[in-house]
């Protein structure tokens, strides 16, 4: 629920309002002052550094997938059909590895639901992958060539009656609808009606129920972890919401690398209609997944705009632009985009230094990018973090990783709006490893 008069409010009294909202720690259930303070003073260190000061020390947050499973003994698998063994997991990871934000178990999605839903766009523990590892996107063009009309007309219709049955089973019934028109006028509803109740529909209908049921009881025991979690760690939840860059979101699951890839060369034109189309969908994605209290960062992976994936042109035409779009319509509501930089931006880092996007209203979490010259260039302009190597962290020492986590402080840290963080997601480390990473960045992060 927002303030009373919230629209009326700039840019910077909502940012300031949902970061008091979320340091508040409203309903977390905390077994102490002591539980309280160290959630309060958690999240003031992530506020100064985005704010672009220098906090207490430098905040430390894990990125991780399925490590905390195999951390504890179990599979990807366990962790996606047994919510027991889930809470397990995650409670074991966030007490022994006692960084500045919460891992949350709601990351880890019910395997359960994705049979009921007959999900055929990603495989998953025990379903076309081994129940030891992580689940898989299948690359396809589930959006064809010759649909872009029918996308840019209405992309909410075209997603449900024509994408959503190509890659999610049970919704096979919603290729049967029609579209919601005929609401707006009760006689022509009819024939709408008509259609729901066709077998096909009706099939899906009933799917949707049980898979709405399966969530509910996924939700509930994840989200209890991470309360029990965050009540008796002190830890708070850093990402409060979840978008993407609009050229992603066309590439990755609707019409494909290849296709988008052609697209670029055969149709410029229309794929820049259809970036700008979904500019609006994904700000209200990240604005609506956010809501109000838990936390102003919306989590951005950035997946095809790396070194290597676009040339500088094609970028600057075709990813940038849209992107800044959603950004900027992300700030004006009081949010803070957390941008996951995946790969290296080496060849392309000066372009994020742009004077449109506000001072100290960006997170920008770096993966294999030279970070003495993200320092260079974002320094001063917008908070950075990352990039300690998920290699490192799976086969070097721990000494290796005390001097890698030293020397990147030392290097891009002490001049305030930074965090510590590792670069790729982790699947695979050594324990030993991880806590070294924990250790040196409580060690090593004091400013001087």
């Amino acid at each position: 629920m927002l303030p009373e008069g919230w629209k009326a409010r700039s840019r910077d009294e909502k940012c300031a309002l949902r970061f008091s909202a979320w340091k508040e720690g409203s309903g977390i259930p905390f077994v102490s002052e002591e539980a309280r303070r160290a959630y309060q003073e958690r999240v003031q260190r992530f506020w100064d550094a985005m704010e672009l000061r220098r906090p207490d020390r430098v905040p430390i947050s894990l990125v991780v997938g399925f490590y905390p499973a195999k951390y504890a003994g179990i599979t990807a698998y366990d962790a996606m059909y047994d919510y027991d063994k889930l809470g397990m997991a995650w409670r074991k990871f966030n007490e022994e590895f006692p960084a500045d934000s919460l891992t949350s178990c709601l990351l880890i999605t019910s395997g359960r639901v994705a049979e009921i839903l007959d999900l055929r766009f990603y495989r998953w523990p025990g379903h076309g992958v081994p129940e030891d590892v992580s689940y898989q996107y299948v690359e396809r063009e589930y959006m064809r060539e010759d649909e872009y009309d029918w996308f840019l007309e209405d992309p909410t219709d075209y997603l449900m009656r024509a994408w959503m049955p190509r890659v999610v089973g049970a919704l096979e019934g919603f290729g049967h609808l029609l579209p919601v028109t005929p609401w707006l006028e009760w006689p022509f509803v009819g024939p709408y009606l008509v259609r729901l109740g066709l077998p096909q529909v009706q099939r899906t209908l009933h799917a949707l129920l049980e898979a709405a049921q399966a969530t509910l009881e996924w939700v509930q025991k994840a989200a209890a972890v991470d309360q029990e979690n965050s009540g008796r760690l002190g830890l708070p939840s850093v990402w409060g919401g979840f978008s993407k860059a609009p050229f992603d979101a066309l590439a990755d699951t609707l019409r494909g690398t290849r296709g988008i890839m052609l697209d670029i060369y055969r149709r410029p034109d229309r794929l820049l209609q259809a970036l700008d189309r979904m500019v609006p969908l994904m700000v209200r994605m990240g604005v609506e997944s956010a809501g109000f209290g838990t936390g102003p960062f919306v989590f951005i992976p950035l997946h095809k705009g790396a070194d290597g994936f676009l040339s500088r042109e094609a970028f600057l035409r075709f990813y940038w632009p849209s992107l800044k779009a959603v950004l900027l319509g992300l700030i004006e509501e009081g949010l803070v985009p957390w941008l996951f930089v995946e790969g290296s931006y080496n060849e392309r880092i000066d372009l994020l230094a742009d004077p449109d996007l506000p001072r100290g209203r960006t997170f920008w979490h770096f993966d294999q990018t030279d970070m003495k010259r993200v320092k260079q260039v974002l320094g001063g302009r917008a908070a950075f973090g990352g990039n300690v190597p998920a290699s490192l962290l799976h086969l070097g020492t721990p000494e290796d990783v005390r001097q890698y986590v030293r020397d990147l402080l030392e290097a891009v840290a002490q001049d305030g709006g930074f965090v510590l963080l590792n670069g790729a997601v982790l699947e695979d480390a050594k324990a030993e490893n991880v806590r070294a990473m924990v250790e040196a960045g409580l060690e090593y992060g004091r400013y001087r």
